[in-house]
């Protein structure tokens, strides 16, 4: 329970200094296919979401029941991507940047300050911080990471109807045994990343 109100205590001590915060964050950066998502989340101040936490520490039943919660109490939310051709022509983290940068400037509320997740930052209007490992220490940006990780997983099990010979439902476009397998069986789709595809 500790680590649930350090979370808020580490929003609240930057907010003190910097007015309206928000979280940011990304999901998609590894997988063999698909988009990568990234979302901006601005959290009232004074809330508190029941088990928030780094996306990745979280079952698939719990990140979808915080997904409506978060966007039932968010005071702005904003979820964007960049696609498979962008991903291709920036490389991954140029394309993480782009969807990150889409997802701030897609919030209705213009924030004055945001928390980036990880050791880069996107090119923003607005002043902004790099937070290595920032899911696990900011609430605003385990919300986002939530976001982002449900609304991609949401889109890869549609892709998943269109491409079933892949089983996206199942391993979500991530470099898994089975899909290597089924990339072996079948080539490539037009939502794999080939760059990501050489070793095969």
């Amino acid at each position: 329970m500790n680590n649930h109100n350090s979370l808020y205590d580490f929003d609240d001590q930057i907010r003190l200094r910097r007015g309206i915060i928000c979280g940011v964050d990304e999901a998609g950066r590894g997988p063999l296919a698909g988009d990568v998502y990234a979302a901006a989340v601005i959290l009232p101040e004074g809330i508190i979401i029941s088990g928030l936490d780094d996306s990745k520490k979280l079952t698939e039943k719990k990140r979808e029941e915080l997904y409506d919660e978060i966007i039932k109490k968010a005071s702005a939310y904003s979820v964007a991507w960049a696609i498979v051709a962008e991903i291709e022509e920036l490389n991954i983290l140029g394309a993480s940047l782009l969807a990150m940068r889409r997802a701030v400037e897609g919030l209705d509320i213009k924030p004055d300050y945001a928390l980036i997740d990880g050791n880069q930052k996107p090119a923003l209007e607005i002043d902004c911080e790099a937070v290595i490992k920032g899911d696990g220490l900011s609430a605003s940006i385990a919300a986002a990471s939530i976001l982002a990780k449900v609304s991609r997983d949401r889109v890869l099990l549609e892709i998943s109807k269109i491409y079933p010979q892949y089983a996206f439902e199942k391993h979500k476009g991530y470099g898994t045994k089975l899909h290597y397998e089924k990339l072996r069986e079948h080539g490539a789709c037009p939502v794999h990343r080939m760059s990501f595809l050489k070793k095969l």
